[in-house]
């Protein structure tokens, strides 16, 4: 029974062990991988990572490429390793020319899936200068990536946002520059070698509705202990009218 137990344990610890590869590797469809982006692709950025928050809880990302693939993935609420879901893939040479997805694959290059990463491979005439970019999902008023090609990185949000109120808005890592352009923060950092990119914002407006409900709040705690004491200063008054003994209670 015993021998049995021992084989059990090894062979569900293995299983566990080999989990991540269980569950395969594909190729991402090139309906995803030619889908249009919400807006431009920002190649001329002078920075080695660029990405566009948008306002519809996406972004747009592109990357200086220095190797010949590169990793996507985001963690999950235990800290493991999940694949990034990313669309209309694109790739542009050295020479301005941009291929897409379907293209990528045809030069040698490839999308591929597995329940950790999301593997983008460059065509094999990519050279050393190409710059690849995606579009893929965020969570609303927060951006969160791993650093995936260190060097110097931007991030620009919509419209009306902001990260300087402690409350509502955080940027990590520390040592960042920002600029407002046309109502739109851009935040940009010299150089980022690892950790994560992380930038709470807020809609401005937001601060005059927590403004108003944190007055209300005050006006209505207000009233309230005006209106206890009010109630102690009544009992008091009529225990007095009764001839009761009242304790002083300013002693």
């Amino acid at each position: 029974m015993n021998r049995r137990l021992l084989v059990g344990i090894a062979a569900l610890a293995l299983l566990l062990v080999t989990a991540g590869c269980l569950g395969g590797t594909s190729s991402v469809s090139n309906d995803r991988l030619d889908a249009a982006p919400d807006g431009e692709y920002a190649w001329t950025a002078e920075t080695d990572a660029h990405i566009t928050v948008q306002d519809n809880g996406r972004f747009r990302a592109v990357y200086e490429m220095n190797g010949s693939f590169v990793e996507l993935y985001r963690f999950d609420g235990f800290g493991s390793r999940t694949p990034l879901p990313v669309e209309a893939v694109r790739y542009r040479y050295e020479n301005g020319t941009v291929i897409n997805g379907t293209e990528l694959k045809a030069r040698g290059g490839d999308v591929t899936q597995n329940d950790r990463i999301t593997n983008v491979t460059l065509p094999a005439d990519a050279g050393s200068d190409g710059k690849i970019a995606f579009s893929s999902s965020s969570t609303p008023k927060r951006f969160s990536l791993p650093v995936f090609v260190e060097g110097s990185y931007e991030v620009v949000l919509p419209a009306d946002r902001r990260v300087d109120f402690p409350i509502f808005g955080s940027v990590r890592p520390s040592g960042y520059e920002t600029e407002v352009v046309d109502d739109q923060l851009h935040i940009q950092w010299t150089e980022v070698t690892d950790g994560n990119v992380v930038v709470q914002f807020y809609l401005q407006r937001d601060l005059g509705i927590f403004a108003a409900v944190a007055a209300v709040s005050v006006l209505v705690g207000s009233a309230g202990i005006l209106y206890y004491r009010r109630q102690i200063q009544a009992l008091r008054d009529r225990r007095q009218e009764l001839g009761l003994d009242v304790e002083d209670d300013d002693r």
